[in-house]
């Protein structure tokens, strides 16, 4: 029997969370942007000024993931949403419901406190996410394409 239970991360969580932050970066193939450490998480995540929220999912009682998320706003349905940041299950735990446990955990969030949509973006290689994401009636927003600034751009940007 598979005993899966899900908790609000705290500060003494940060070198759990710099873990599965950087096992997700090494699935995507992108451990080299992990820029991070277990003391930045915990001042940024944890700090008097954040307004991000993390969970840390357990599978009989071990550590198995962890979802970051924070609250935005719809201009068009005048509510607020949440966005989802990070998913991540550890490989050998994928499938036993952990990851829709935290979806649905969030999703339970989302509905009490009135949110119009719960949004997370999937890389477009990620067929075993695409498809459980379709699984649960996740759609994709084919027509918006996400655009970002950061790093020299953003700071030249934003001096300029």
């Amino acid at each position: 029997m598979t005993d899966i239970s899900i908790r609000q991360a705290t500060a003494d969580d940060a070198a759990l969370i710099l873990r599965f932050i950087t096992e997700l970066a090494i699935y995507e193939k992108a451990e080299h942007e992990v820029k991070t450490n277990a003391e930045e998480i915990q001042q940024s995540l944890f700090g008097p000024d954040s307004s991000t929220h993390a969970l840390i999912c357990s599978v009989n009682g071990e550590p198995v993931g962890y979802a970051v998320y924070f609250f935005n706003y719809s201009t068009w349905l005048g509510k607020h949403g949440i966005y989802l940041e990070d998913l991540y299950i550890s490989p050998e735990c994928r499938g036993a419901g952990a990851g829709k446990a935290l979806l649905r955990h969030i999703a339970k969030i989302a509905v009490a406190k009135g949110c119009g949509r719960f949004e997370w973006s999937v890389l477009d290689w990620n067929e075993p996410a695409i498809n459980f994401y379709k699984s649960i009636g996740a759609k994709p927003m084919d027509e918006w394409v996400i655009y970002r600034l950061t790093g020299d751009a953003l700071t030249t940007f934003a001096n300029g």
